[in-house]
């Protein structure tokens, strides 16, 4: 026998329902599809759930199509890590293909393109390299890194374009330009801009380093950025990938100017991409510059966090968008 004063409810009286009369969040109707044998991009894709994060792909990747038929800005915010695993070519042609209107760099994603455009290589073993006092003292790079830089000052353009420019102008030997973001967004014309922090990148610690003339380089391509952001209003996008801190706080100092500006940054789509999800993209990409009393469909805006490794969702997120998916508008909401 018990020995609480209290006895277990009696659920004899509990009223029921129907499942069927019951509004579920679960349909059948939104569930996979397997893919058979030799099965297309598209019909895998179409076979994805249309719950969630599939759900949410295809609102994004929608959002994404109508930007490009506007003519409204689709922004890339790029970290380093999306170049360190190749996929410099994916993004090369999304450029290509009308899907980038322009792109923002940390400084990591500016030294590991750089690199890549030099030697066709980059990523140094940190480990190794800090222990014998090397780190981050390659001379092509620490030296070429703080050219441009000076460059930029000095012809009073911003970090990126100056990049793009003096991989272009014969002084180096550029073995591997077709794989160079910056090279290729150079030769389409679509502005780069690149956003540092002093003292976060290795050219800062090399002789070469100019801190006006990184300070002046980086702040151009902020003003160019804020122009480039001003864009997005009525139906724009800004996909932040592998960025956790200088790229999603400049985005939201962005907006901000763009609406002190009387931008009203309207029916905007913003993404996050990521194998974590950081608290800053969270916030300042993803949800603070979407805030809107309107629906999504009704002068509203949407951010979406899409977890996973770079490595995967770019190459899907371009096969996509290339093959025309999806061919149906999504349902919002």
């Amino acid at each position: 026998m018990s020995i609480y004063d209290i006895q277990p409810a009696i659920l004899g009286g509990v009223r029921t329902y129907s499942l069927a009369s019951r509004k579920s969040k679960v349909n059948v109707r939104e569930f996979a599809r397997p893919a058979g044998k030799g099965v297309s991009l598209k019909t895998f894709l179409d076979g994805l759930p249309q719950i969630l994060a599939g759900k949410d792909l295809r609102l994004l990747l929608s959002a994404i199509r109508r930007a490009k038929a506007k003519k409204k800005a689709v922004l890339w915010g790029v970290g380093g890590h999306v170049i360190k695993v190749g996929l410099g070519p994916v993004l090369i042609e999304l450029m290509r293909s009308g899907y980038v209107t322009g792109i923002a760099m940390n400084g990591a994603a500016l030294i590991h393109d750089f690199e890549i455009a030099l030697a066709g290589q980059t990523s140094e073993d940190v480990e190794v390299s800090l222990g014998e006092g090397k780190f981050g003292m390659a001379e092509e790079t620490g030296f070429g890194i703080n050219e441009i830089a000076k460059l930029a000052q000095r012809i009073r353009i911003g970090y990126g374009e100056a990049a793009g420019q003096y991989l272009h102008s014969g002084i180096l030997a550029v073995k591997h330009a077709e794989s160079s973001i910056l090279a290729c967004a150079y030769r389409l014309r679509i502005p780069v801009t690149v956003h540092v922090s002093i003292g976060t990148d290795v050219p800062h610690m090399h002789p070469a380093a100019d801190g006006a003339a990184l300070g002046a380089a980086s702040y151009r391509d902020f003003q160019l950025f804020c122009a480039l952001v001003q864009r997005m209003d009525g139906g724009g996008v800004y996909l932040n990938w592998g960025s956790a801190v200088i790229l999603p706080e400049v985005f939201l100092k962005a907006v901000s100017v763009a609406r002190n500006m009387d931008v009203a940054m309207q029916q905007i789509t913003t993404a996050n991409f990521d194998f974590i999800q950081h608290y800053r993209p969270l916030q300042n990409v993803v949800k603070r510059p979407t805030v809107s009393k309107a629906a999504p469909g009704e002068g509203g805006s949407q951010g979406f966090a899409i977890t996973g490794h770079h490595e995967l969702l770019m190459p899907l997120v371009a096969g996509a968008l290339r093959s025309g998916w999806p061919a149906k508008e999504p349902k919002r909401g």
